[in-house]
C-alpha cells in the first residue's frame, strides 16, 4: 500500500498563503504578503511589492 501524502500545516496560515520547496523550506505566497500589507525588505522571491534585494 503507498503512503498517502499529506501537506504540513502552518498554523494560523490559510493554505493559499504559503507552500513547502521541494528542500522543505516554507515559502510565502504573495497573497500573503499582501494580506500582511507591508514589505519587510528582506527580498522574498513572491514580493508583491517589487523590493530587490541587492546582492
Amino acid at each position: 500500500m503507498k503512503p498517502v501524502e499529506r501537506k504540513r500545516k502552518m498554523p494560523g496560515l490559510a493554505d493559499d498563503d504559503y507552500y513547502f520547496s521541494p528542500q522543505g523550506f516554507v515559502v510565502f505566497t504573495a497573497a500573503y504578503h499582501q494580506k500582511r500589507g507591508y514589505c519587510c525588505k528582506n527580498g522574498c522571491l513572491h514580493c508583491p511589492y517589487g523590493f530587490k534585494k541587492e546582492k
